[in-house]
């Protein structure tokens, strides 16, 4: 029951870190269109900042990916993998059977790595 339970709450952080953060980017969007809505309901007029603001952050489709960012999300990613297997090292010195568990789930994360690394190189401009 205690593996189960650690298992959950490990696999439960890493969740929370990619959900937690983009609710709430989300609950703040909701608040600021409510607010513009209220306004253009009023009458309000909406000055330039406050739609430059909105505009600034919003991605547009149609860019590919910079080489930059590709390398930058590829280091991640190895670092995430590499963060796994020595998870599983320090495990094994307690329970030897942990590692090979272990680096099997650090191999997803660093061969998305080695993937975006490579995008990230073959998409310079030389």
């Amino acid at each position: 029951m205690e593996a189960i339970f650690i298992v959950a709450i490990i696999f439960g952080s890493i969740a929370s870190l990619f959900i937690v953060p983009r609710y709430f980017k989300s609950m703040e969007r909701q608040k600021m269109a409510d607010t513009l809505r209220v306004a253009i309901e009023k009458g309000q007029p909406l000055p330039t900042e406050v739609i430059e603001a909105m505009s600034s952050n919003v991605r547009s489709p149609g860019l590919p990916p910079s080489p930059q960012r590709d390398l930058r999300t590829g280091i991640i990613w190895l670092g995430v993998g590499v963060g796994f297997a020595a998870l599983g090292a320090v495990l094994s010195f307690e329970e030897p059977d942990a590692l090979f568990p272990c680096l099997g789930v650090a191999s997803f994360p660093i061969f998305i790595g080695l993937a975006f690394v490579a995008l990230g190189l073959l998409n310079r401009k030389s």
